[in-house]
């Protein structure tokens, strides 16, 4: 009796409803196929990435997936002379992410001020500006000369996670929070885009 009254629970129990979502690889949202989100507490996203380099936009990469509520976020990385932007666009319908989310260039102060690097200096004043409440200083190597930057950041940029996915391990990164917590100092001119590193955040799985 007890074995039948089972078999009829597991029968009649509905099936937890998982979301159908576009999905399509960065640089590609043109070529999406329907997919499936392998658990409940996923949402359709339609991920943008951009990066500015002295007023120009360099990458604009785009992608759309199923998504972790952590994951739809509004994010930044401003070093004055160059921004990385991401913008994550969440829903919870089928098929609900077919628009790329919109580029909100961030260019509204919040008050925060960090120090950032120009030319050989890392002593100018660098408003921060929309969701970025963190001062950062990134030191790496780049063609053998050891570069510096210094800037402005979301939360999202400093976590530990976000360090490693988006290649930043052979870095030495510092974020903290407070106006001008991020010493100044001098370094060696150069000029750090990060756009490139920072795409494989686009096509996290």
């Amino acid at each position: 009796m007890h074995l039948l009254t089972l078999i009829f629970g597991i029968v009649l129990l509905p099936k937890a409803h998982t979301l159908k979502c576009y999905e399509c690889a960065a640089g590609t949202p043109e070529n999406c196929k329907v997919s499936e989100c392998p658990s409940t507490g996923q949402q359709c996203s339609a991920l943008r990435l951009t990066s500015y380099a002295g007023g120009s936009k360099l990458v604009d990469v785009k992608s759309k997936r199923c998504a972790l509520t952590a994951e739809c976020v509004e994010a930044s990385l401003n070093f004055g002379i160059s921004k990385v932007l991401i913008n994550s666009m969440c829903c919870n319908a089928d098929l609900c992410n077919q628009k790329i989310a919109l580029v909100s260039i961030q260019s509204i102060p919040n008050g925060n001020k960090c120090f950032q690097c120009k030319g050989k200096e890392c002593t100018a004043t660098l408003n921060c500006e929309g969701t970025e409440d963190h001062c950062i200083s990134a030191k790496m190597n780049l063609g053998g000369e050891s570069v510096t930057m210094k800037g402005c950041a979301s939360k999202l940029m400093c976590l530990p996670e976000t360090k490693k996915t988006s290649g930043f391990m052979s870095a030495e990164i510092s974020c903290c929070q407070g106006n001008f917590c991020n010493s100044a100092g001098s370094t060696r001119a150069g000029l750090l885009l990060l756009a490139a590193p920072l795409v494989s955040l686009v096509v996290l799985s």
